[in-house]
């Protein structure tokens, strides 16, 4: 009985130390490049794979690699010289999405289809129905808000590059949500 209880007396205690550590306070693109501004403290209970407080000066004025999100624990691989973003074989393409052409509650992370609008379900003059473009999948990186009232919002979805082009030739695009595992295509 006196060794567990001993055993969980080292358990408790090694569980209740908490290191101070960097968190995101918003959002932040790749390529951007990390400000004081943009952390937070926080006390965890981690010992490796994120930014302590001591740290703090080894990643201010880097660029941040890949896109990170508020609330996020900061990783050190997180921040370099250059962006890692988008990944080889991906790119991001900005969509002009119209009032009504994607969920109001879209954001960062979410997999999505983006398809052509109604302007595009019949013949367009020259082009047969099977050469229109067709919808794209891929995941939301960016959502802004409409630069005047009634204007498109632009949102970011990061692609395979053999289907940039498509996604940006989309005319009046509507964005679906689709779940976050599966093979739905559009």
């Amino acid at each position: 009985m006196a060794v567990s209880a001993v055993g969980f007396a080292v358990a408790a205690q090694a569980m209740g130390e908490r290191t101070q550590v960097l968190v995101l306070a918003r959002d932040v693109q790749a390529g951007q490049v990390l400000k004081q501004q943009d952390l937070r403290v926080v006390q965890v209970a981690a010992e490796r794979g994120v930014v302590p407080v001591a740290d703090r000066g080894a990643v201010l004025g880097r660029k941040v690699r890949v896109p990170l999100v508020a609330g996020a624990l900061l990783a050190p691989r997180q921040v370099g010289t250059s962006a890692g973003f988008p990944p080889p074989g991906h790119s991001q393409v900005a969509i002009p999405v119209e009032p009504g052409g994607a969920p109001p509650d879209l954001s960062q992370g979410e997999r999505v289809a983006v398809l052509p609008g109604p302007a595009e379900t019949g013949a367009v003059e020259g082009v047969a129905m099977e050469e229109a473009p067709s919808g794209v999948v891929g995941t939301v990186t960016d959502v802004r808000a409409p630069e005047s009232a009634g204007g498109p919002r632009v949102v970011t979805v990061l692609v395979e590059t053999a289907a940039a082009r498509r996604a940006a030739q989309l005319e009046h695009p509507r964005v679906v949500v689709l779940p976050a595992e599966g093979r739905e295509a559009p």
